[in-house]
């Protein structure tokens, strides 16, 4: 199956295992550590599940050099008033030909979302973060939902799936239960190191990457982290 397929047979599945947990925290803060949307009736979802796939009210904008943006003098809502954190959030991220609110709306959706999955399954929510599947999570955790750090942490210590230059030697775990998750660590000329899957005792696939190795190549499992 081509990675495409994979990724859009995961979302499917995930959002299928999620949509109750959307449902039931759709009104909840995006700052309650999604406790309100997630309860113990829920069964956990399999590790690197896409998190809830909620309908955004805009696109995510990612701000670019070439793109004028709106100055922070103009950042003012049609009703009512911005906190100084998401003034800090929006500062050179709103193009000016869009509605701040619209902005900042969605960098509030993706706390939700990162909150929601990390109560539903953590791994997961560390997986859609490094993978990219929650629209500009970094920025959004950092400023708007600093709660979420621990998250953002352990992201920050992995990478996606695909192949990576001068990886760092260690032995990292795949945050995905797929079957068909492999990988492959290549010295310099290409020669071939090492490859997998490897499964550890835990059930988990693993991927020991040496020393001076030129590069790391995996398909199908989704994000790593360091085990």
């Amino acid at each position: 199956m081509r990675p495409l397929h994979r990724r859009a047979a995961a979302a499917a599945a995930a959002l299928a295992a999620l949509v109750s947990v959307s449902a039931c925290g759709s009104s909840g803060s995006p700052h309650d550590g999604g406790k309100s949307g997630a309860g113990a009736r829920h069964s956990p979802a399999p590790a690197a599940s896409i998190p809830d796939q909620q309908t955004a009210t805009g696109p995510a904008p990612s701000p670019s050099a070439k793109e004028p943006m709106l100055p922070d003098s103009r950042l003012t809502p049609v009703t009512g008033s911005f906190s100084k954190k998401d003034k800090k959030y929006l500062s050179g991220r709103v193009p000016q030909d869009m509605d701040p609110s619209a902005v900042l709306q969605t960098g509030q959706e993706s706390c939700q979302r990162v909150a929601r999955t990390a109560a539903h399954d953590r791994n997961a929510a560390v997986g859609a973060v490094i993978a990219g599947d929650i629209p500009d999570a970094k920025a959004a955790i950092t400023l708007l939902c600093p709660d979420q750090k621990p998250v953002l942490k352990a992201a920050d210590a992995g990478f996606p799936d695909g192949t990576r230059k001068n990886p760092r030697a260690g032995t990292y775990r795949a945050l995905t239960s797929a079957a068909d998750c492999t990988w492959r660590v290549s010295g310099s000329g290409g020669k071939v190191l090492a490859s997998g899957p490897g499964t550890s005792a835990k059930g988990t696939v693993e991927a020991r990457i040496p020393a001076g190795a030129a590069e790391f190549t995996s398909s199908g499992c989704y994000a790593w982290v360091p085990a």
